[in-house]
C-alpha cells in the first residue's frame, strides 16, 4: 500500500490530524446512536487482530467498529502466532499483509509493533504496548471533549504509575493544548524521553507538563482525575512492592473533593476496586469511566477511517 499510515503513537500525529480523527469518531458515534447504523466505509476491508495480551475492550471495540463500518475483523491469539517466538515478526508481517488490509496488534514489547509496521505493507495499529496505548488516549480525549466541549486549557491529572496509558494521555494532552500533571511515587515517573517529547509538544500548543509527588497539590485545580492499575500485566513480580508504595495515591472521595467540583474521574479499565480507585468514586456522579470505555468503540472508528484513508 503506497504511503500507508500506521497508528503506533500519538506523538506521530499533528494536532490537526488528531482532531480530524476525533471529529470523525464523534460524527460516527452520533450517527450510530441515532440510527444504529454507519455507512459501510470499510466494506470489503479486513483487519487481523494480533493479541499477545488478553483484552475485553480492545478486542470487542475493534471487532464491532469494523462490523459497524462494513468491514471484517478476526482474532489471532498468542497460541496461533507467538510473535518473535514461533516465527520471526518480519515473516508474520509479510504473510499477514498478503491476506488482510490492516493489522492491529496488542503486544508486550513496543519494538514488536514497530517491527510489524516496518515489514507489513498494510497499515499497523498499536492496540497497546509496554510503552504506550494510543487507542486508549483517543477514547480519553473523545470523552473529555464530549463532556467539556473543549480540550485546550483543561487540566488533566494522572494519578499513579507513569505507565503506557500515562504516556499516551500526556502526549495527547500536550498536542491538544491541555495542561497535564502526573503524580505518583518517586521512581515511577513516565519515561524521561516521553516527558521531554511532551514538553516540546506543550511548548507548541501553549500547555504545561508537571511531574509531582503530592496528590493533594496535584489535583487542586484538576478538571480530570485519571487513574490506572498499580500493577500492569507483565509486572506481577513487582506486585508486593507496588502495593506498598502506591496506596497514598488512591483516587478516593477525599482526593476527588480536593479538585474542582466540576471535575470528572476516568479509568482505562480493568479497575482493581479498593486499590487505585474506590467503589464510591468509580460508581459516583463524577465518574465517566463507562462512557470512556464505550468510547473505545467510536474512537477506533476514527482511527480505522484514518489509516484506511476513507
Amino acid at each position: 500500500m503506497a504511503n500507508k499510515r500506521d497508528f503506533l503513537a500519538i506523538a506521530d500525529f499533528s494536532a490537526a490530524e488528531l482532531w480530524r480523527m476525533l471529529e470523525r469518531a464523534l460524527e460516527l458515534k452520533r450517527e450510530w446512536m441515532r440510527y444504529r447504523a454507519n455507512p459501510p466505509l470499510l466494506a470489503g476491508k479486513s483487519l487481523a487482530m494480533v493479541f499477545q495480551k488478553p483484552s475485553l475492550r480492545t478486542r470487542v471495540s475493534f471487532e464491532m467498529a469494523m462490523q459497524h463500518l462494513g468491514g471484517y475483523a478476526f482474532y489471532l491469539g498468542p497460541q496461533e502466532i507467538g510473535l518473535g517466538k514461533r516465527e520471526a515478526i518480519s515473516d508474520v508481517a509479510r504473510v499477514l499483509a498478503g491476506y488482510v488490509d490492516a493489522i492491529m496488534a496488542r503486544v508486550f514489547d513496543h519494538e514488536h509493533v514497530v517491527e510489524l509496521a516496518r515489514w507489513a505493507e498494510v497499515p499497523v495499529i498499536n492496540g497497546l504496548s509496554d510503552y504506550n496505548h494510543p487507542c486508549q488516549a483517543m477514547a480519553d480525549m473523545l470523552t473529555i471533549y464530549e463532556h467539556f466541549g473543549k480540550i485546550a486549557g483543561l487540566h488533566i491529572v494522572f494519578v499513579g504509575d507513569g505507565n503506557n496509558v500515562a504516556v499516551s494521555l500526556m502526549h495527547a494532552a500536550a498536542k491538544l493544548g491541555a495542561h497535564f500533571t502526573w503524580v505518583g511515587p518517586e521512581g515511577y515517573e513516565p519515561p524521561a524521553a516521553a516527558v521531554e517529547q511532551a514538553r516540546a509538544f506543550a511548548a507548541e500548543s501553549g500547555s504545561t507538563i508537571r511531574l509531582l509527588h503530592d496528590p493533594v497539590a496535584a489535583v487542586a485545580d484538576a478538571d480530570v482525575i485519571y487513574t490506572d492499575t498499580w500493577v500492569s500485566m507483565g509486572q506481577e513480580e513487582e506486585a508486593q512492592k507496588r502495593l506498598q508504595v502506591f496506596p497514598p495515591y488512591q483516587v478516593n472521595a477525599e482526593l476527588v473533593a480536593r479538585a474542582k467540583p466540576t471535575a470528572i474521574v476516568m479509568h482505562c479499565l480493568p479497575a482493581h476496586r479498593g486499590y487505585e480507585i474506590t467503589d464510591d468514586v468509580m460508581d459516583g456522579p463524577q465518574s465517566v469511566v463507562f462512557q470512556q470505555a464505550h468510547n473505545r468503540l467510536h474512537a477506533q472508528k476514527g482511527i480505522l477511517v484514518e489509516v484506511f484513508g476513507v
